[in-house]
């Protein structure tokens, strides 16, 4: 049998998250755990896992994590967010050395605020300074490249097996009421570390499995608003999309989810609530340009929640199941099994039905 490498296989990836509704952290083994059984769906080109809660005693602060190729960037680099911002801690992310992961390059991470004086000159809220800052250092930057940007959230990713990145990064020592991770890059695209899932873009991570055929329309529309698709990958764009959608248009996930995952006209047509026709008619007329097509199954990570959501037709697996607290996630029932034997209530979503679940209100 002809393994990946000699030919193309569309249709890898694996995917899983968990999150605990209490707000009741876990460290990073039983998302490591759940990767194991998928090993076969990667292919050794990228891995990666968001945690959000790994931060608490810089809440406030955003989390920047960089690839750096060399010291003279680093030093580029921390001069430019020390005219933006206050860095409250920079040090280097500590890894594992494994001989499976090589060529790594310099990983930091920065605890840092935006000067209040920056925000009154430029008359920006600091969440879309921040944005735009992760846009400016990625695209001018040469060299650097921010691939997280959240508060109490960080995104750790490298080419490798997931399991293995979870080993580098020691994911073991970090503690969460929630986590995401992703196995299997690139579809089109050569794999290097910045380019492995999870896509992450201020508190909003995305691990997704498939390959829209809309990348070129998606991409052509929301750079029209300042984001710079940089990647050439429809994981980045989606992270895009969602961020203007919820942040930038004010719309609830679920809203943004029928605009991304529209029903068809015709089952738009059937509604017999007459204000959910008009709202999911007002959706697809208004954003045309931002439906997905082609088939993914992906997990959006934000602060306090995480929302699962597969193309209209359903066209990639995703499982979930719950087990007291914890709500699980995942492309196959064997990860889920990997984190919790005993989950219950196993089911697998319908097309364009997100799944949104939220921590308890002042848990996290």
């Amino acid at each position: 049998m002809e393994r990946e490498g000699k030919i193309r296989i569309p249709s890898g990836c694996a995917i899983a998250a968990v999150i605990s509704r209490e707000g009741e952290r876990m460290t990073g083994e039983g998302i490591m755990r759940a990767m194991k059984p998928m090993h076969d769906r990667s292919n050794g080109l990228g891995g990666g896992f968001a945690g959000y809660g790994i931060y608490p005693e810089y809440r406030d602060f955003y989390a920047l994590h960089l690839f750096f190729d060399c010291r003279d960037t680093r030093k580029a680099c921390e001069a430019l967010l020390k005219e933006h911002f206050e860095i409250v801690r920079g040090e280097i992310i500590p890894t594992r050395k494994i001989p499976e992961i090589t060529d790594e390059p310099i990983i930091w991470r920065y605890f840092v605020t935006p000067l209040k004086s920056v925000l009154s000159d430029l008359q920006l809220d600091e969440k879309e300074f921040v944005a735009r800052t992760v846009m400016k250092i990625n695209t001018e930057l040469d060299g650097a490249y921010v691939f997280s940007s959240g508060k109490n959230m960080g995104t750790f990713k490298a080419v490798g097996f997931p399991e293995d990145v979870g080993v580098f990064y020691r994911l073991d020592e970090y503690e969460g009421y929630s986590w995401t991770a992703h196995g299997r890059y690139p579809t089109n695209t050569p794999g290097w570390w910045g380019g492995a899932h999870p896509f992450a873009l201020l508190d909003y991570s995305i691990v997704h499995n498939g390959e829209i055929s809309s990348y070129d329309a998606n991409r052509r529309f929301i750079e029209m608003f300042g984001y710079k698709c940089t990647l050439q990958t429809d994981t980045e764009v989606i992270t895009y999309i969602l961020d203007y959608l919820t942040r930038r248009q004010g719309l609830s996930l679920s809203e943004a989810a029928n605009v991304i995952a529209a029903p068809f006209w015709s089952t738009i047509a059937n509604k017999e609530d007459a204000y959910e026709k008009e709202k999911l008619h007002y959706l697809r007329t208004v954003f045309p340009s931002l439906l997905i097509t082609g088939p993914f199954s992906i997990v959006l990570g934000y602060n306090g929640g995480l929302m699962a959501l597969n193309d209209r037709l359903k066209l990639r697996s995703m499982v979930v199941a719950e087990k007291g607290d914890r709500v699980y996630i995942a492309s196959e029932e064997a990860a889920i099994r990997a984190m919790e034997p005993a989950a219950e209530n196993v089911w697998s979503p319908a097309g364009g039905e997100p799944v949104v679940v939220n921590v308890k209100e002042g848990a996290y």
